[in-house]
């Protein structure tokens, strides 16, 4: 019999799906490599056979009489989703027709032996009513919604639905018949289209090839409305429907009870947190961990605004961070599940890249996906090798394996920082307050891990560069006396970033022009950036609660960033921030308005228990908990009157990213820090240091990269260079010429130390021959000393 081909190539661009996921789902158990994601209560994207890869935009049901009615399950239905236990990702959900003609009751599970996705469905009908079902399946093969191959076929003899693409294939089975199926082009000739026309399906085409296609089957109800579907994923389409079909003999009940028994023996190994969603949030995290590539955790199992999406965001946000990566192992460590943190760990050290550092993200693989340099992405895997430490968690073995890889990351650290490429929030390059905190805090930890490693000059090194640095955040970051603090009448505050090699004092009417923005409309003046990331030199112990500094930062935060929402306070991240939904609620798209963070209640939080004001940290994560939406907590949330026709509900998700690992590690973290009455990430050598030691620097750092004018008398000149040489200097206008070979760090770095407090000198010059190179450097630099 010839096949016949559905018309209308390629169909329309293919799209995404919502990011706001109301569920995720795998099985713990490493035979199975499947993992699902729900929304709308249907299936949206499924992932195989790596977490970064997505294989579907959607599954759902399709309803109709032949006559007059169509119904499609997640625009037409009224949706109730739920686990059957805290934390198992066993989901429970039931649609219920808008006109009360028919319910749907599915049971969602991965089959932990096969790579299937499974459900158990029970269709009801309303009484004089004679529906048709219809299984219908979007394709979107290996991260592409163009160019899939789709067809209905069989499997020895078994009928099934098949998809494929560059090596990736998809087969749907269903324990009831099949009766007509096709294969079609979204938006010409798919089955949606034909039934919302027909109301049956009346084209039955056999093949659409290389489009953006579409599969619909029809499901034979005549000997029951109870069935199992079953959707296998293999590297052809035999694999594909031998998993599919062994899933389906295997029977639903029995891979149910395997999957569950699985999540719950694991979940009975976490430390009790007494946070309400502790088990779900830590559910979350495992979830996201990759099975071919353990420890490699991925942000969020979805594409933010997917529905607006197109194949060029292939990535969207299921690629890998290393900052999620340590936050997430921190994460676990609160739980006391020490064996899925040093799996992250071990993961982070074998993606170091060669210079020391960590790529901006990258996919499981470890390859690069964007190619920015974030400095606290370097910083944060030294400080999670340091709380491994203190909580006991590693080896000195493996320690010492790790020691030269961090020993590049604290190479990196000092031939770059502190200055960053990017900060923490992925767009402006400077000096920033969290990416300044975390390195200072790593260089402590490093400091530690020096002396460790009988490397003690290493371990000086690293706690005199913390120290100045320490020293300097307010002169980088802190501005006075500006119209802003004239008007809340505080006498200073922390700018969110100082892209310059200049003191905050001195950005006067300079401007930044913020990204996500359009047509000049994110210019803003440098010292009025106000942003919730101050609160990082308190979190990482650089600056006491109490600090007046902070204090004042705290006043415009409140001011200018805070939102309280029907379910308590959240805060923007900074002023004009542009990355979320218009003001109409229309997917952001280039510019928008940035809302809410949940995580950033979270840290907030923690802030507080720093301070002592454990009533108040306690309503911030109650809030954090009601911010969530089936448990899961979004990266921002609609942060002003609800638009209920765009699903944006004032408190609730936005359309971003549902669920975010990070944020459901800071809620764990947060659970721990009430608990224990104290910040629980917070690293201990800068508290003991400089804020109870109040440990200041003698040094001031001249380098090529930032040629320091001034020198306080008081001050030892330290002089950073990239090559061996000697210095020659004089205090005197080369009356009198000192000259000083420089030392070797071992680090790719050399420093002398000029040291002129018995000189009267107002002026300090001096230059460089290069040892190696054998030439001078041709010319004079100075100092003015004050």
């Amino acid at each position: 019999m010839q096949q016949q081909h559905a018309p209308g190539a390629p169909g329309v661009t293919a799209k995404w799906t919502s990011g706001a996921k109301s569920g995720i789902g795998k099985a713990i158990d490493t035979s199975s490599s499947v993992t699902f994601t729900l929304s709308h209560g249907v299936l949206n994207e499924i992932y195989f056979p790596r977490e970064d890869i997505a294989c579907i935009r959607d599954m759902e049901f399709l309803v109709a009489d032949g006559k007059d009615f169509f119904s499609e399950e997640k625009r037409h239905t009224k949706h109730v989703t739920k686990t059957i236990k805290p934390g198992v990702p066993c989901y429970q959900i039931i649609n219920t027709c808008i006109q009360k003609k028919y319910q749907l009751k599915k049971e969602i599970i991965c089959d932990p032996l096969r790579n299937t996705v499974l459900q158990h469905v029970q269709f009801k009908q309303a009484k004089n009513t004679s529906l048709q079902l219809y299984a219908l399946v979007a394709p979107h093969l290996n991260n592409e919604g163009n160019n899939n191959n789709a067809w209905i076929g069989e499997y020895k003899g078994i009928k099934m639905l098949f998809a494929e693409h560059k090596g990736l294939a998809l087969a749907v089975a269903c324990s009831a018949k099949w009766l007509k199926c096709s294969a079609g082009y979204v938006g010409v000739s798919d089955g949606w289209t034909d039934l919302n026309e027909h109301k049956t399906i009346t084209w039955e085409y056999d093949y659409a090839a290389n489009g953006n296609t579409a599969l619909i089957g029809e499901i034979d109800l005549s000997e029951g409305s109870d069935f199992v579907l079953a959707m296998g994923f293999g590297i052809n389409t035999a694999e594909a429907a031998l998993h599919a079909w062994g899933s389906i003999l295997e029977g639903f009940e029995s891979a149910k009870k395997m999957y569950v028994q699985s999540w719950q023996q694991w979940l009975q190994g976490l430390h009790n947190l007494k946070g309400k969603i502790y088990r779900e949030s830590a559910a979350v995290l495992r979830m996201h961990e990759a099975k071919a590539f353990p420890g490699g955790i991925i942000a969020s199992l979805s594409i933010p605004w997917g529905s607006s999406k197109d194949d060029s965001h292939r990535g969207g946000y299921h690629v890998v961070w290393p900052r999620d990566l340590c936050e997430t192992a921190n994460g676990f460590i609160a739980l006391k599940v020490h064996g899925d943190a040093l799996r992250v760990l071990n993961y982070l050290m074998s993606t170091q890249q060669a210079d020391g550092s960590w790529p901006q993200n990258m996919w499981l693989p470890g390859i690069p996906y964007w190619k920015g340099i974030q400095m606290d992405q370097t910083a944060l895997p030294i400080l999670l090798i340091d709380k491994c430490n203190v909580h006991n968690a590693i080896s000195k073995e493996r320690m010492g394996r790790y020691w030269p890889g961090i020993k590049e990351a604290i190479k990196f650290i000092i031939l770059n920082g502190p200055y960053t490429q990017q900060d923490r929030w992925e767009e402006e390059k400077g000096y920033t307050p969290f990416t300044l905190a975390t390195q200072i805090a790593a260089l402590l930890a490093a400091a530690k891990l020096a002396e460790e490693n009988n490397e003690p000059a290493l371990a000086t090194y690293c706690l005199e560069t913390a120290d100045y640095w320490n020293d300097s955040i307010e002169y980088w970051t802190y501005v006075t006396n500006t119209p802003l603090a004239k008007q809340y009448n505080i006498d200073g505050y922390y700018i969110r970033i100082n892209p310059y090699n200049i003191g905050a004092n001195e950005l006067g009417d300079k401007t930044i022009e913020l990204k996500n923005h359009i047509d000049g409309n994110g210019k803003i003046l440098l010292n009025e950036l106000i942003c919730v990331d101050v609160l990082a030199l308190v979190r990482f112990g650089l600056r006491a609660p109490n600090d007046p500094k902070i204090l004042n930062t705290i006043k415009l935060i409140d001011a200018m960033l805070k939102v309280t929402t029907p379910y308590g306070d959240s805060w923007h991240r900074y002023v004009n921030d542009g990355y979320g939904e218009d003001a109409a609620g229309n997917a952001y798209n280039i510019t928008g308005i940035g809302r809410a963070w949940p995580l950033l209640t979270g840290e907030r939080a923690h802030y507080e228990i720093a301070a002592g004001n454990f009533a108040y940290a306690k309503e911030l994560i109650e809030a954090m908990e009601k911010f969530a939406d089936h448990s899961l907590l979004s990266e921002q949330i609609w942060d002003t009157e609800s638009i209920p026709d765009k699903d944006l509900y004032f408190g609730k998700h936005t359309g971003s990213a549902i669920p975010l690992t990070w944020a459901h590690a800071e809620y764990i973290k947060l659970s721990a820090s009430l608990k224990n009455r104290k910040v629980f990430d917070m690293p201990q050598a800068t508290q003991e240091r400089y804020i109870k030691q109040k440990t200041t620097s003698l040094i001031t750092v001249w380098k090529f990269s930032n040629q320091i004018a001034q020198l306080k008398k008081e001050k030892i000149l330290r002089i950073e260079l990239l090559a061996a040489a000697n210095v020659s200097w004089t205090f005197d206008n080369w009356k009198t010429v000192n000259v000083i070979p420089t030392n070797n760090t071992t680090l790719g770095l050399f420093y002398v130390d000029i040291n002129i407090h018995a000189v009267e000198t107002k002026k300090l010059d001096f230059t460089f021959f290069w040892i190696d190179a054998n030439h001078w450097e041709g010319k004079n630099f100075s100092v003015t000393v004050i």
